[in-house]
């Protein structure tokens, strides 16, 4: 059941971080277009099927797996000092999840006030999230 669970969770993490590094990068593309026209309603669309289908509850699936492999490991794995900085940094990549939430329901309002180069800026933020869980995982440093 170990391993089951372990693939799961990988599966749901790599869908959760592929919306994450996408949705930014149609936030690009929108904050560009022109309100009310036929790009900006089409970028609203995928954005919201982006975030709604896949992205979200990937992200609720990664956090259901993880957590039951931290049952799995049991108590002990708390003592390793790599599960602490996993464990911060996908709160903080659940927090930047929320934050894109807000700013796709900015978006949907028509209500963006911030310029594409601030969206190209944030999109690099789960990559660095990302490399540092990735090693912290598979490197365990502590």
């Amino acid at each position: 059941m170990f391993l089951w669970v372990k693939a799961l969770h990988v599966i749901s993490v790599i869908a959760w971080m592929a919306g994450m590094l996408y949705l930014p990068r149609l936030f690009v593309y929108h904050a560009d277009a022109e309100k009310g026209s036929v790009q900006s309603e089409t970028f609203k669309v995928m954005e919201r099927r982006l975030f709604c289908a896949i992205t979200t509850p990937a992200m609720i699936a990664s956090w259901i797996f993880g957590l039951t492999l931290l049952h799995l490991y049991g108590t002990g794995i708390f003592s390793e000092g790599w599960i602490w900085l996993k464990l911060a940094f996908v709160l903080l990549l659940s927090g930047f999840h929320g934050f894109l939430g807000k700013t796709l329901k900015a978006f949907a309002r028509d209500e963006n006030t911030r310029p594409a180069k601030f969206y190209r800026m944030i999109n690099e933020v789960p990559t660095v999230i990302m490399i540092v869980v990735v090693i912290a995982v598979i490197v365990k440093p502590f």
